[in-house]
C-alpha cells in the first residue's frame, strides 16, 4: 500500500466536496492542515495543524478522514472549538500543584464562553457559583493534599468525600464529569455507580409539611408582600428566584391561571399549573395579576446581583419569620402532590422545569408508590367483578 496515494485519494475527493483542509503525512504520524479559525479570534481564519496522533497507516487514514468529516461540519456549523482538539499529553498525569490549578482556571474560562442556550452571563454565574466552583475546590485541596497518582484516582476522592446518596455527591458527579471531557480523562467504570444522590432521602420523606401545615404557615407571616412569594411557591412549586421571573398576568379573576416562568431563569421557559387550584384563591394570587408590584420590591436586575443572591433572600425571609421549613420543601411538596393528582411524570417535570429521569429519580418513592396502589387498585377491582359474576 503506498500511504501517499491514499492520503491524496482522500484530500481529492474532499477537495471536489469544497473542503479547504487535507490530510497530510509528517513523519509516521498523520495530521490535518488548513484554514482553521484563530485560537485567538474565531472570526480570523489562518493555515494551521491539527495534531490527530494517528499512525500514518490505511487503518489511521480512515480514521483521519473521520476526523475531517467532522471538523468539516463543525465548521460548517459554526461549531468548531481548539478546545475540542487540541492534544493533551499523558492524560492523567499533571506534572504538579500549579499546572493542575491553571487547567482548572482553564475550564472556568471555557466555562464562561458564549454557549447555545444560555441566556444570561448572570444565569451562568449562578451555576458556576452553585454547581461548579465548590467541587473544583474540592477536587483541587484534595490533590494538593495526596500524592500526586492518576487523575482518576483523585476524582474518586473527591467523588467519595461527599456523603453517599447525598445531593452534593450527585452534583459534584455531574460537574466533575464536565472538567473530565474538558481534560479528556476516562472516568473510573464505576463512576456512574459511585455518583448516585439527588433523591430524598428518608428524613426527607417524613419532613416534608402537609397541605395543613402549608396552609397554617402561610398564616403565621405577618408581611403581605411574602405572603404572596410563599403562596406562589407553594401553589406552582417554584424555585425560590422564579418567583420574581414569572408573567403573572393570568392570575386575574378571569385569567387561567396558568403561570409563565420566564426564559431568564435557571431552566427557561415553562408553563406551571397550580396544585391545589383553589390555593390561588386561599393565598389571594388572584391579586397579583392585576398588581404583580406586590411582590416584596427587591433587585431583579441581573447584570448587578445573580439569582442566586435573589433565591438566597426568600431563604432569609424563611428563618426570620421561623418557618422551620425550608422554602425547596415547597416546590418538593408541590411535586408529590401532582403525584397523587395522577398527573403524568412527563407533565409534572416539564412544569417543574427539569428532565423527567431527575424527576423520577428525585421522587421515586413516591411514583412507586402511586404505581403500587393503582395496580392493587386494579386488581381489587378485578376480583370485586369476578365475584360478582
Amino acid at each position: 500500500m503506498n500511504v501517499i496515494q491514499e492520503i491524496n485519494k482522500v484530500n481529492d475527493k474532499f477537495a471536489t466536496q469544497g473542503s479547504k483542509l487535507r490530510i497530510e503525512k509528517r513523519g509516521e504520524k498523520l495530521n490535518i492542515r488548513g484554514s482553521l479559525p484563530s485560537k485567538e479570534n474565531k472570526n480570523n481564519y489562518r493555515i494551521q495543524r491539527i495534531s490527530l496522533g494517528l499512525k500514518a497507516d490505511i487503518s489511521g487514514i480512515n480514521e483521519a478522514q473521520k476526523k475531517l468529516q467532522l471538523i468539516n461540519l463543525q465548521l460548517e456549523l459554526n461549531q468548531f472549538d481548539w478546545i475540542n482538539w487540541i492534544s493533551k499529553p499523558n492524560k492523567n498525569k499533571i506534572k504538579n500543584n500549579f499546572e493542575f490549578k491553571n487547567k482548572l482556571d482553564q475550564f472556568e474560562e471555557f466555562f464562561f464562553r458564549e454557549r447555545k442556550n444560555e441566556y444570561l452571563s448572570s444565569t451562568r454565574k449562578t451555576t458556576w457559583r452553585s454547581s461548579y466552583k465548590p467541587y473544583l475546590k474540592r477536587i483541587l485541596n484534595i490533590y494538593n493534599n495526596y500524592d500526586k497518582g492518576d487523575l482518576k484516582d483523585i476524582f474518586q476522592k473527591t467523588l467519595e468525600s461527599y456523603k453517599e446518596g447525598s445531593r452534593s455527591r450527585k452534583q459534584c458527579a455531574t460537574s466533575l464529569s464536565v472538567l473530565a471531557k474538558f481534560l479528556d480523562i476516562k472516568l473510573p467504570e464505576n463512576w456512574k455507580s459511585s455518583s448516585k444522590g439527588y433523591g430524598l432521602n428518608k428524613a426527607g420523606f417524613r419532613d416534608l409539611p402537609t397541605d395543613e401545615v402549608i396552609e397554617q404557615l402561610w398564616d403565621k407571616i405577618p408581611n403581605k408582600s411574602w405572603k404572596f412569594v410563599f403562596g406562589l411557591m407553594a401553589t406552582y412549586g417554584l424555585r425560590n428566584h422564579e418567583v420574581f421571573f414569572c408573567d403573572l398576568s393570568s392570575l386575574t379573576n378571569f385569567g387561567d391561571k396558568i403561570i409563565r416562568v420566564l426564559p431568564t431563569t435557571k431552566t427557561g421557559e415553562h408553563q406551571v399549573w397550580p396544585f391545589h387550584p383553589e390555593w390561588v384563591e386561599k393565598f389571594e394570587l388572584s391579586k397579583l395579576g392585576e398588581k404583580p408590584e406586590l411582590l416584596p420590591n427587591i433587585n431583579r436586575d441581573l447584570k448587578i446581583t445573580t439569582l442566586q443572591n435573589i433565591g438566597k433572600k426568600i431563604t432569609d425571609q424563611f428563618n426570620r419569620y421561623s418557618l422551620q421549613i425550608k422554602p425547596y420543601d415547597l416546590r418538593h411538596a408541590w411535586a408529590v402532590r401532582t403525584i397523587f393528582y395522577d398527573l403524568p411524570d412527563t407533565v409534572a417535570a416539564r412544569m417543574m422545569g427539569h428532565s423527567v429521569s431527575l424527576h423520577t429519580q428525585t421522587y421515586h418513592h413516591w411514583i412507586t408508590k402511586r404505581d403500587q396502589q393503582q395496580a392493587v387498585n386494579n386488581a381489587l377491582l378485578k376480583v370485586k367483578k369476578s365475584k360478582s359474576i
